[in-house]
């Protein structure tokens, strides 16, 4: 067996002694959240859909809303957006730190070869020569290659604990990526929905504004034959202008949601035009529930996130408390080295070493149990933060599903209203028809179907908006539940 076999022979049979000691507190992962619902003390929600444990987690939740359209804008934005390539990148970097932390705490192999021409120096060593014979210094080359190996025993699982935290911390990085994902397709969805809301308004008020317009016609011809007065001519001038008036903050507002869905999508405004979505194209599939158990908030990927920055951070700990204990090194070594290159590789020119380098801390003015003492600290902290992570997580689930049950009422609520007002414009005209009406009860009728009708639109976009949120929220697919 060669010089090297043996060496590395010995280094890996020491290696499989290694203790299997690791200090430190292992993780233990958090209870699921005591609460029994995510609806507000008190809070109840009769007549709704509710919602079991079963609903999975957020994929294309969007498919939801019925839209092709949005399909493609929120792919496109999956595609191009900058968030989602930071997030990427992110995790890439938390991957590569795993692997690192990984490839440290295996052995490390080392190779160098060398070549140097050297002019020895005699007379540093007391050579000067004999009698009158005086000795010149010689030159010559030297020609080396050789090898080295050093194991970490890693007695106390420091590295173990290295390895766990760049876990944890990857997996963090991965719900953070999750959570770009969802917060980047519910933003998208919400500037669509925002950009329906609006363009139904729109249409309200220009259905206004041409009802204005005939109302004008009307009075003109009323006019005309004595039955009625300049009077009507400038209130319904007047109206028609106030109608108008409307229009131009809405367009900017639809302007405004079209350029926020336009840099959503990764595109510069001037480059890309939204479609042009529909209020009466984003439909909910499925029931609305307003009920949802404790269980389903617990699978955000903030919440996850958040777990898993504890997870690392008590793993910290381990590696802080591995620091305070001594620690052993195998190291082994080889080198080949001739003046002349054909005897590099002769027995008579190797040399080698093999031995266990002991490492210990004698003296740090408390250096290390400070640090020690930090990386308890910010376990505490880590805690803190998760826990608050999750009571927020349960109040945005309120806040939604509170909405949404106002929602519903409130939209059911104005469609009746909108039945109601259209049946009097219907009967106000019946009565104008035949002469037992004024003009006045017929454009005050149009009047309250038209903000009927608007105020209906405004119900079903904050309707819409707050299901994006619900989704964006519980970071669930909650459809999968109801069946």
């Amino acid at each position: 067996m060669s010089p090297t076999t043996k060496l590395l022979a010995a280094l890996l049979a020491a290696t499989s002694l290694t203790a299997c000691a690791t200090v430190g507190p292992n993780f233990e992962k958090p209870d699921a959240p005591k609460t029994a619902s995510a609806l507000g003390a008190g809070e109840t929600a009769p007549n709704a859909a509710r919602l079991d444990s079963g609903a999975s987690v957020a994929g294309p939740w969007w498919k939801a809303l019925g839209s092709p359209e949005l399909d493609a804008v929120i792919r496109q934005a999956l595609k191009d957006s900058p968030t989602l390539a930071e997030a990427d990148a992110t995790l890439a970097q938390a991957s590569s730190a795993l692997a690192e932390a990984r490839g440290v705490a295996g052995p490390q192999v080392s190779g160098n070869a060398g070549l140097t021409r050297q002019r020895a120096n005699l007379q540093a060593f007391g050579f000067t020569g004999f009698g009158d014979i005086k000795l010149s210094n010689p030159t010559f080359s030297l020609y080396s290659v050789g090898g080295a190996v050093s194991y970490d025993l890693d007695l106390w699982g420091g590295n173990r604990r290295r390895i766990e935290g760049a876990t944890a911390r990857a997996e963090a990085e991965g719900r953070r990526a999750e959570a770009a994902y969802l917060s980047l397709t519910a933003n998208v969805a919400l500037q669509a929905a925002t950009i329906a809301t609006l363009r139904a308004q729109i249409a309200c008020v220009e259905q206004m504004i041409a009802d204005d317009q005939a109302n004008i016609e009307l009075v003109r011809k009323a006019n005309a034959l004595g039955g009625s007065t300049n009077l009507a001519n400038v209130a319904a001038a007047s109206q028609l202008e106030q109608d108008r008036a409307q229009l131009p903050a809405l367009q900017g507002e639809l302007a405004a949601a079209r350029h926020a869905l336009a840099v959503l999508v990764g595109k510069a405004p001037a480059d890309w035009s939204a479609p042009t979505f529909d209020l009466s194209t984003l439909a909910l599939s499925a029931p609305v529930p307003v009920a949802l158990p404790s269980r389903i908030v617990r699978q955000r990927p903030d919440i996850l996130a958040a777990e898993a920055e504890l997870h690392a951070a008590t793993a910290d700990i381990g590696v802080a408390t591995a620091d305070l204990y001594p620690n052993i090194r195998l190291t082994a070594s080889l080198t080949q080295g001739a003046l002349k290159p054909g005897d590099l590789f002769s027995y008579d020119a190797s040399g080698w070493a093999l031995g266990p380098s002991l490492t210990a801390p004698i003296f740090d003015g408390g250096a290390l149990k400070a640090r020690r003492q930090r990386a308890r600290e910010a376990a505490r902290a880590a805690s803190a933060r998760y826990q608050e992570t999750v009571l927020k997580a349960f109040g945005q689930v309120a806040d939604a599903l509170s909405a949404l049950s106002a929602d519903e009422t409130a939209l059911a609520a104005q469609q009746r209203a909108e039945q109601q007002a259209s049946e009097r414009l219907r009967l106000a005209r019946l009565a104008f028809d035949k002469g037992g009406g004024t003009l006045l009860e017929v454009t005050d009728a149009q009047r309250t179907l038209n903000a009927a009708r608007s105020a209906r639109s405004r119900a079903e976009g904050q309707r819409l908006v707050d299901a994006i949120r619900l989704f964006a929220a519980t970071g669930a697919d909650w459809r999968a539940g109801q069946g």
